[in-house]
């Protein structure tokens, strides 16, 4: 049974749309994200399954039953948020067992609780401090402790991770997904945050413009990007795309862009208008043969070094394994791999298979 599914929800505030006919199906214990940039709806998908907004149109179901009427107490749903939500003067064990006490569950058992959670947590020597005597990560971690100890159904976490610096956000993304692995509940995480999406999901649906653009695995939203947008928006470098025709020569596909051909595998009838997207991975740098270009950015980082190509039809980019010296002005070739170039169609933004 799906532990969620949302069936054609939409949300108007006035005369701005914020979802349109979002559908979304969720397997219990399923770890899913809603990724997409500011304003693209997420959010507002998520405060509809908590129950802090109700849906303009469609319905929310959880666990086979029908919830849009529900509080968000009786939907047993437990919510992290971006900017922790602690009561500044109660300690941390406070803080961690305050729902249970409005439940009216007796001291002992709160104590015991509470200490349980607190200790696979890493918190249990910090039990007697208060919010601003803890590190980012720490308060965050006690969110993550409060909604714990209730042992909901399900988890929902708005963009907890983005008032981290960056390490932090690497260590709490590993921290969640252990997390997640030991409990198996049910969780929905909300971020603009490719990496972060990518690093922790089973399963991540691309929002745009209140619509879920695609639903995939992180190797499928990467790999076979439904569409131009979900191309672009995944990725680092980014994809660049390059418009032109497709030609046919020796039984082979090519994008004929200016003077230049690039190969694709996908099956393109000729004469259609097409934009192909290369990812920088995938394009290899030569110096005596393929297609010519001008080296206009080199940018190392650690493993990788980024390369910034200027050529006839536009800007590409390249990932090199390891540190690459080359100037800027350096005149030298590419190649790339067929099989690896996505085609969409021009007009309507979709993927060749």
């Amino acid at each position: 049974m799906n532990a969620i599914e949302l069936k054609n929800i939409s949300k108007t505030f006035g005369e701005y749309t914020a979802c349109r006919d979002v559908s979304l199906a969720i397997q219990s214990g399923e770890f899913v994200t809603l990724l997409g940039a500011s304003g693209c709806g997420k959010t507002t998908t998520l405060n509809m399954l908590a129950g802090l907004e109700d849906p303009t149109t469609g319905d929310i179901m959880m666990h086979g039953k029908r919830v849009n009427d529900l509080s968000p107490v009786q939907r047993d749903v437990a919510m992290v948020f971006q900017n922790y939500a602690l009561y500044p003067h109660m300690t941390v064990a406070r803080n961690i067992g305050f729902t249970l006490k409005m439940r009216g569950m007796e001291a002992a058992g709160i104590r015991a609780r509470v200490e349980a959670v607190a200790a696979s947590l890493e918190l249990s020597h910090m039990l007697d401090r208060l919010p601003s005597q803890l590190s980012g990560g720490q308060q965050q971690r006690v969110a993550i402790g409060r909604a714990l100890v209730r042992e909901p159904k399900v988890f929902l976490f708005d963009e907890p991770f983005s008032n981290l610096d960056a390490s932090l956000r690497m260590k709490m993304r590993a921290e969640i997904k252990e997390l997640h692995q030991r409990l198996g509940v049910t969780s929905i995480f909300v971020t603009h945050d490719q990496e972060e999406a990518m690093s922790i999901s089973d399963r991540i649906a691309v929002m745009h413009k209140g619509r879920i653009e695609q639903l995939g695995t992180p190797e499928e939203i990467y790999s076979r990007p439904a569409t131009r947008y979900v191309a672009t928006f995944i990725g680092n470098p980014r994809i660049e795309l390059t418009p032109g025709i497709v030609v046919e020569e020796g039984g082979r596909s090519y994008c004929e862009a200016g003077s230049t051909r690039i190969p694709f595998a996908a099956k393109v009838e000729a004469g259609r208008e097409v934009e192909v997207g290369i990812r920088p991975e995938y394009v290899r740098l030569s110096d005596e043969q393929g297609t010519p270009a001008i080296v206009r950015l080199v940018q190392p980082v650690g493993p990788t070094t980024h390369v910034t190509l200027e050529w006839e039809v536009g800007t590409l980019f390249c990932s090199i394994p390891g540190f690459v010296r080359l100037a800027p002005g350096t005149r030298t070739r590419f190649e790339i791999d067929a099989a690896k170039t996505l085609v969409f169609d021009r007009a309507l933004g979709t993927l060749f298979n």
